[in-house]
């Protein structure tokens, strides 16, 4: 069971960058740069986005409607419902910040390379799984702030303001990459390998002036480990729950098509919650509102791995015809 369960090299680097903010937290000035370079880094994250997503791929996936509306429906509506259920649980077992980190995690896009890659691991359908994964993330950078504003400001969440700053930093940036893709689209997918420096680097900024500031302001002294311990069982159920929604739910379509639903409309992208996290909520808060984020993350790699290779090993079984 240890061999199977494998751990995302990226997490392990997120989980070093908050050792280092615990133990070195960016103070005053210092703190003051590393927030201006995350901005800088979170609208170049976003230009790049903008300019590898091809629009023309999404739109001409829009053909295949019901999978591709099975996954927004899971995505931005059951999730969410999902997410306003567990603000009833009582602020004694799950502190109220990690109810609404909960709640942020539910607004978010579905992952693109998970999600891919389970669905081939499963034999599920790629193509359709590329399509619905980017309208996903395309969606996501105007849905997720318009549904992270509407459930989180009567909860004292984020404010106006902030929407204007996702505007500013995230939307513009990225309709600006859409705008210029035909001239630097390419250059980008060539050296995509190369520019997996800027999508980690702006995450780990975010993270490490994140948990500075939740150092600095003393928040961690408010999680217990009967939180955290209530804060693992919430993620494992949310995510039990969404599987088996989009698995018996989508039971009426092909095999290939059910597959891919499973794993499109299940997962939550930490590599969009982060940066939009930072953009949308400030101060030490930000630590303790992204790490159900983290969490989540991390146990639904490790859950859709498994899925998906018992899956895969049930397509590539020999059918038994009877004598």
């Amino acid at each position: 069971m240890l061999r199977r369960v494998k751990v995302d090299p990226f997490l392990v680097l997120i989980l070093l960058t908050v050792g280092i903010a615990a133990l070195l937290p960016a103070r005053g000035g210092v703190a003051t740069g590393f927030s201006h370079a995350t901005t800088v880094a979170i609208a170049l994250l976003f230009f790049l986005y903008g300019a590898r997503l091809s629009t023309r791929e999404a739109i001409d996936g829009l053909r295949h409607w019901r999978l591709h509306g099975t996954v927004v429906l899971a995505t931005f509506v059951v999730f969410p419902l999902l997410g306003l259920a567990v603000q009833l649980v009582p602020a004694s077992v799950l502190p109220t910040e990690l109810k609404l980190g909960v709640l942020f995690l539910c607004c978010l896009p579905s992952t693109v390379q998970s999600s891919i890659a389970f669905t081939s691991i499963a034999r599920g359908n790629v193509p359709a799984a590329i399509c619905a994964a980017s309208l996903s993330n395309l969606l996501g950078i105007v849905v997720t702030p318009l549904l992270t504003g509407l459930l989180l400001s009567s909860r004292g969440g984020i404010s106006g303001g902030a929407l204007l700053d996702v505007a500013l930093q995230l939307l513009a940036p990225f309709v600006l990459g859409q705008l210029l893709r035909r001239w630097v689209g390419g250059w980008v997918t060539r050296n995509k390998r190369y520019l997996q420096v800027v999508d980690r680097g702006s995450i780990l900024l975010v993270v490490y002036v994140a948990f500075s500031a939740g150092m600095v302001e003393g928040i961690w002294g408010r999680l217990s480990l009967g939180a955290l311990a209530a804060l693992v069982a919430t993620c494992v159920v949310l995510l039990a729950v969404v599987l088996a929604l989009t698995w018996f739910g989508a039971r009426r379509f092909d095999p290939a098509d059910r597959i891919t639903i499973l794993f499109c409309g299940s997962k939550k992208s930490l590599a969009t919650g982060l940066p939009m996290a930072g953009v949308l909520f400030a101060g030490g808060e930000v630590g303790l509102l992204v790490l159900p984020l983290m969490l989540f993350h991390q146990i639904q790699l490790m859950a859709c791995a498994a899925i998906a290779a018992r899956l895969g090993r049930r397509a590539e079984a020999p059918e038994v015809v009877p004598a």
